[in-house]
């Protein structure tokens, strides 16, 4: 019921003002709403999440190593593909233990060894990790990311000369992928820097110009900014797993990059790899290593994966 001031009291017509005034002052001091708006930074890592397939397919074979009827042939290669799937995710323990399962049941499977090798080189087990990478060739002449894995394991163990020839083995199988340029200035730069730039700048003729990663090289010769790398890495996809592996290896180059002049720089864009979780990408996998290196740790003294 509306209630009219002339039938009040003076002191119920003063009160009824106050009132009315406090509101007032109480509806202009409270803040207006505003709309918020999303906007999100394409150059901010969003984690990749475990596919459900990825999930499946490991409890599939799980249950498929169950069955009496399977061979020892079929076993190895159930064992192997479970490995390789444990690796994607991130679980190299589990992954281990199945390519050693494999190699037990078929000694001749290269891919295996080639594995096993790696995930030596991840603890600093070197002459175990060259033993492996040794067996993957022996078996597997022409498997050109053996030389990949073993020369990455020959530059943490500062034997650069032997690594600049597996580098090279692995970039004359493909001298048009820019990732072998890369690799191959990574061991040069090690034994003279200037050299490196002028091999990376011949090798550069020979790459895909279609290729993403030639944009990385473009960037260590000093034809693009670090920025330009950056854009055009977060401009080129459209959907959130890829854009999460080109994040994963533009900042790995760039904290290559960076870690002599600016290593604080260079440990952030290393976290940053991390942070994407495409786990099965050689940029992922020697982030944490080189990370480690920067602070000045014995890659012997990390802890397992």
């Amino acid at each position: 019921m509306l209630l009219k001031l002339s039938k009040v009291s003076d002191l119920t017509k003063s009160a009824v003002l106050l009132a009315a005034l406090l509101a007032l002052g109480a509806c202009a001091q409270k803040p207006s709403t505003e709309v918020a708006v999303l906007v999100e930074n394409p150059l901010e890592p969003e984690p990749v999440a475990v596919s459900y397939r990825t999930e499946i397919a490991i409890a599939r074979i799980s249950e498929l190593l169950t069955k009496a009827e399977t061979t020892d042939e079929q076993r190895a290669r159930l064992f192997y593909d479970r490995g390789v799937m444990y690796d994607s995710v991130g679980l190299r323990s589990l992954a281990r233990f199945d390519f050693l399962r494999a190699l037990r049941l078929q000694p001749d499977m290269a891919d295996a060894y080639n594995f096993i090798g790696i995930h030596h080189t991840l603890v600093g087990n070197y002459t175990e990790a060259y033993e492996s990478f040794d067996a993957a060739l022996e078996l597997a002449p022409d498997y050109d990311y053996a030389y990949l894995n073993r020369g990455i394991a020959l530059l943490y163990d500062s034997k650069t000369a032997l690594a600049v020839g597996d580098f090279e083995q692995f970039y004359l199988a493909k001298p048009e992928d820019p990732y072998r340029s890369l690799w191959l200035y990574f061991a040069d730069a090690n034994l003279s820097v200037p050299e490196a730039q002028a091999r990376l700048a011949l090798n550069q003729a020979k790459l895909d110009p279609e290729h993403w990663a030639s944009k990385i090289v473009a960037f260590y010769l000093g034809k693009i900014s670090e920025q330009e790398l950056l854009d055009a890495a977060s401009t080129l996809n459209t959907d959130q797993q890829q854009l999460a592996e080109r994040l994963c290896e533009v900042y790995f180059y760039l904290a290559k990059w960076h870690q002599q002049q600016n290593p604080t720089k260079a440990l952030d864009y290393y976290k940053k790899v991390l942070a994407t979780n495409v786990y099965e990408f050689v940029e992922h996998r020697y982030a944490r290593i080189e990370m480690n290196r920067l602070r000045g740790l014995d890659a012997s003294a990390l802890p397992v994966e």
